[in-house]
């Protein structure tokens, strides 16, 4: 009996990689990486060059178009422009003036604000500080305003032909009367002016206009009335003597003034004679 036996051949796979067979991979892989053309290498720049060439190509012959500057603007419509902006800070200087009268006469210096101005005029106020630089000047200005313009009135009066009296007799009507207003204004900025060196040349200046309005009224009577006091002193004598009664009219007192005033108007009717 033959017995046969059974080899059993088994399955055997790959061998198994060394550390040198690991090492030997990385290496041919650094390889064939270095031998690729790299970003700025000859092979990929010549592709580069050869496509700015094509569009340099089709540019050539082709002239470019400088960009067209605007036109300038025309002299009327800068004209206008600036005419606009005048026009619109006028209105906003003279609305501000004419708040700063009300304002005055109706609280005094001491409770007006920038934005009680402001809003008194209708505008931002912004615009307070940057046309007047502060509410001081803008208050003073509403005085220099007020008294250009009854200036030029009293001027009128005194210029216009007629009797001396008459004309007299018109001022005081003005003073205790019309006048008030300004007196207040006047006033008020003469209190605000005692802590203000700056403001007070100012209202001097002020002082002396209505000194100088008054000096030309008074030169010609007080030849022809023969007063012996000297005109610059009459004419101060005049001035004080408004201020008073201004000073008292506007606390409410008005005692001995009606009386006082026909006093004068007899006095000056009887020089005449």
């Amino acid at each position: 009996m033959t017995s046969s036996s059974t080899s059993t051949t088994g399955r055997t796979g790959p061998p198994a990689r060394t550390r040198c067979d690991s090492r030997a991979a990385i290496a041919r892989r650094r390889s064939s990486n270095d031998r690729r053309p790299r970003h700025g290498a000859p092979g990929r720049g010549d592709r580069s060059s050869a496509r700015a060439g094509r569009r340099g190509d089709g540019d050539r012959g082709r002239v470019r178009r400088p960009r067209e500057a605007r036109p300038p603007a025309r002299p009327e419509a800068k004209a206008l422009t600036k005419t606009a902006k005048t026009s619109a800070r006028s209105t906003a200087e003279e609305a501000l003036l004419d708040a700063a009268e009300r304002l005055l006469v109706d609280i005094g210096y001491a409770r007006v604000t920038t934005r009680r101005l402001a809003e008194e005029a209708g505008v931002n106020h912004g615009l307070v500080h940057y046309y007047f630089g502060s509410n001081e000047n803008l208050l003073v200005r509403a005085l220099e305003r007020f008294t250009e313009r009854l200036i030029a009135r009293q001027r009128d009066l005194y210029e216009a032909e007629g009797p001396f009296i008459d004309k007299w007799r018109t001022a005081m009507h003005y003073l205790v009367s019309e006048d008030v207003t300004y007196e207040k204004v006047w006033l008020e900025l003469q209190a605000l002016a005692w802590n203000h060196p700056d403001l007070r040349e100012r209202l001097a200046h002020v002082n002396a206009e209505w000194r100088a309005v008054l000096t030309d009224a008074f030169r010609e009577p007080h030849r022809e009335l023969g007063i012996e006091l000297p005109l610059d002193a009459l004419v101060s004598l005049v001035m004080t003597f408004n201020i008073g009664m201004e000073v008292e009219r506007l606390g409410g007192i008005e005692t001995g003034h009606e009386e006082l005033l026909d006093w004068i108007d007899g006095w000056l009717s009887n020089s005449r004679r």
